[in-house]
């Protein structure tokens, strides 16, 4: 039974971890990649609708831990006083800039609240990342099973540990790179979907029309166009990711000190598989589409739910922290889950073809 809530409390902050670390990319790269008001404020309606829904699974990760392993609240507490004092302030803060930050047209007013953003992203990131590398290479244990550690030294190898130390600040200023590139390469995932989106909604209310008239042969023949004029676009547009990404990247960033290029240079390699992926994820848009249109909505939904949280996630999890590869493990599971979700929907499809043939010969 320890065994099974373990895995529960893991799911939990693992996608906590996941979903609210695109958000906090987007908030750390908030004002390289958003010059003026209005393009700041395009940023934060991005991730404005969700950001709440994931703290869902922070939540829940916390009351969970609460319920079944006191002892380890209790002793994470004491010893991690002051650093998840500072979390709760930075989740506190992120929320309210969000929230209030664009409700005053004023540019002082919006300005403040951009720094706070800002601010409560790279703390977030910088403590997350600095509480792996406290997991990571462990905290002194007493008897009783409490511990007590400095917030911070004097950042030498040698003598004791602390909270913030030459260590868990590496690992941490790792993970806010990490996530910056990571908020880079979904910034332009999502741009370049754009074409798929328009050729799904096209695709849908073709085959829909067509399911309508009972026409299986031009349905079919209407289906081969839109996946292989999905395709062919999708395989343009990751050949301009893959050969333009440093230019990419950098159009993004202004900036260019020397953080910007350690993000500069995490973000190409990112974009490889960003590539691959937006070719699957393309493909996948276009196929849940028609299968819309042909009135298959509920296959779709389960379907995509499987390949998304059960192939990416356990396969994020697999490459990303059982295999090591971190970052790019990730994006592995993330390509992995839209290989699935492209082979069942085009299962799906095909097999929908026979029955709907059926079903109108008898009608």
């Amino acid at each position: 039974m320890i065994t099974f809530w373990y895995c529960v409390v893991s799911f939990m902050l693992i996608v906590y971890i996941v979903l609210d670390g695109r958000n906090f990319g987007a908030g750390i790269i908030h004002w390289l990649v958003a010059k003026t008001p209005e393009e700041r404020r395009q940023v934060i309606a991005a991730i404005g609708p969700l950001w709440s829904w994931h703290e869902v699974w922070l939540v829940g990760f916390g009351g969970t831990v609460f319920a079944v392993f006191p002892k380890l609240l209790a002793s994470a507490f004491a010893g991690y006083y002051l650093a998840l004092f500072l979390i709760l302030w930075c989740l506190i803060l992120r929320g309210i800039s969000l929230e209030v930050g664009g409700h005053i047209n004023d540019r002082m007013w919006q300005g403040f609240w951009d720094f706070v953003f800002v601010i409560a992203n790279t703390l977030l990131a910088i403590l997350f990342g600095a509480a792996a590398g406290n997991m990571a290479r462990g905290v002194p244990l007493a008897s009783d099973g409490t511990f007590s550690m400095a917030f911070f030294t004097d950042f030498t190898p040698r003598g004791y540990v602390g909270l913030l130390d030459w260590y868990t600040v590496s690992v941490a200023l790792f993970a806010a790179v990490a996530l910056a590139a990571h908020g880079i390469v979904m910034l332009w995932l999502n741009i370049a979907l754009m074409v798929p989106i328009g050729i799904s909604q096209a695709a849908m209310a073709r085959v829909a029309s067509l399911l309508g008239q009972r026409d299986v042969d031009a349905m079919r023949h209407a289906v081969l166009i839109s996946l292989v004029a999905g395709g062919v676009a999708s395989i343009a547009v990751g050949a301009l990711l893959v050969l333009g990404s440093d230019s990419l990247v950098r159009l993004t960033l202004w900036s260019r000190s020397a953080t910007g290029d350690e993000v500069v240079e995490t973000a190409c390699g990112f974009f490889r598989f960003c590539a691959v992926t937006q070719l699957f994820s393309g493909l996948v848009i276009v196929m849940a589409s028609i299968l819309r249109g042909l009135r298959d909505a509920n296959a779709v939904l389960w379907l995509v739910m499987l390949c998304y949280w059960g192939v990416g996630l356990g396969g994020a999890v697999l490459f990303a922290f059982v295999l090591g590869l971190g970052g790019t493990g990730i994006w592995l599971g993330i390509t992995l889950a839209f290989a699935f979700a492209v082979v069942l929907l085009a299962v799906r499809f095909w097999r929908a073809i026979p029955r709907l043939r059926t079903s109108l010969a008898a009608e």
